[in-house]
């Protein structure tokens, strides 16, 4: 009925590289052979069970019924009808007699002596003539399901691992908007809303990306990939910056419009290091290095603060800020500017002070010197 050699090499090999026991795949392919068989052959209600046996490749087909008394069964409609209004007050749980699915506790007594209500009797089922195809075929599918199956484990575990890092691949294809990227054994997914604006690609180019999330759908493993996700910035970050790596400075906070500016606010645990200084690098090589990858993207790098006053105010830069007064309460900041550092203070469209806001988590007035409100930022 079966190529063993061919079964058993599957198996080894399911075993050996996926991890997949062979008890687990004959199991299945067991219940997919009952099946396949009481599809093809059974009766309404039959339990049908398979055994199939590995060295000689023969499938015997058993049927399974329970034994049963009075105080499990119905013996007919007629009584099941009678009982069911008494049966839901009672919690009565008896179903209707199956000659296919039970077998009086009498009458099992006769072949097995020792029988009680609950136990299985076995019986032995015909071979069909024609179910070695089916048989076969069953098997083939099964054993085909649980490579799919492994694989998909294998990719979410893979992928799983390397969720919250930047992947790398190419381009398949662009729908709708959408790029999909092949990054080996699983596609990802760049949609419009997490790309950066401005930014193309073609088929068959190479693709960086933020991995936030990993899917598994109906259709297999989605990987959801992002270039402007703030998360992006600072793993492009920790790939140009050991110090950020081995944890001797930290990023404390992010601001980003993706494709056009970014703020980070960036603090050092070493006081002979410079926090700012190693993410720009020498001669800026590094936050060049970023902000190539980023089609252009502007990058201000400040040092965190635990002064609100003075985080605001070097958050503001490139600007230069009169004063600062803060309202804890309410976590508001008034900032006075000089006439002439207005526009920098604000900035393009307001994007100057919407950062700063956003990368300290304050509310921002700015104000000139004459006291008129400028901007708020929040």
């Amino acid at each position: 009925m079966f190529d063993l050699k061919v079964i058993n090499s599957v198996l080894d090999q399911l075993e050996e590289e996926r991890g997949i026991a062979k008890e687990k795949v004959i199991e299945a392919i067991e219940m997919a052979l009952a099946t396949a068989y009481k599809k093809e052959y059974g009766k309404r209600g039959q339990i049908v069970r398979a055994n199939f046996d590995l060295k000689s490749g023969d499938v015997e087909m058993n049927q399974v019924k329970i034994v049963v008394d009075d105080t499990k069964v119905f013996m007919d409609k007629e009584s099941l009808e009678d009982a069911l209004e008494e049966a839901e007050k009672n919690d009565d749980e008896r179903v209707l007699f199956n000659p296919e699915h039970h077998i009086l506790l009498p009458n099992a007594q006769k072949i097995k002596k020792d029988a009680v209500v609950g136990d299985e009797i076995i019986f032995h089922l015909e071979s069909k003539g024609d179910y070695g195809r089916i048989a076969s075929q069953t098997a083939k599918q099964v054993i085909m399901q649980k490579i799919r199956e492994a694989e998909r484990s294998s990719v979410l575990k893979e992928f799983g691992e390397r969720e919250d890092d930047i992947i790398s691949g190419t381009v398949q294809r662009i729908e709708r908007g959408n790029i999909f990227v092949d990054v080996g054994r699983a596609v990802g997914i760049l949609s419009y809303e997490e790309q950066i604006p401005g930014e193309r690609f073609n088929q068959g180019e190479r693709v960086r990306a933020y991995l936030y999330k990993v899917e598994d759908g109906p259709k297999g493993v989605a990987l959801r990939l992002s270039r402007s996700h703030p998360k992006f910035l600072v793993k492009l970050f920790e790939n140009e910056a050991p110090e950020l790596k081995n944890g001797t400075i930290e990023i404390k906070s992010v601001a980003r419009e993706a494709g056009s500016r970014s703020k980070i606010a960036v603090a050092s645990n070493d006081n002979y290091i410079d926090p700012v200084g190693s993410l720009v690098g020498q001669r800026g090589v590094r936050v060049a290095t970023v902000t190539s990858e980023l089609g252009g993207e502007k990058i201000d790098i400040i040092e965190w603060s635990e002064d609100p006053a003075e985080f605001i105010e070097d958050a503001l830069s490139p600007a230069k800020i009169i004063s600062v007064e803060i309202n804890e309460k309410n976590k508001e900041a008034a900032v006075i500017v000089s006439e002439d550092q207005q526009s920098l203070t604000i900035g393009k469209g307001g994007q100057n002070v919407r950062l700063a806001a956003k990368l300290t988590g304050w509310r921002i007035d700015i104000k000139s010197t004459k006291g008129e409100e400028l901007e708020v930022a929040e």
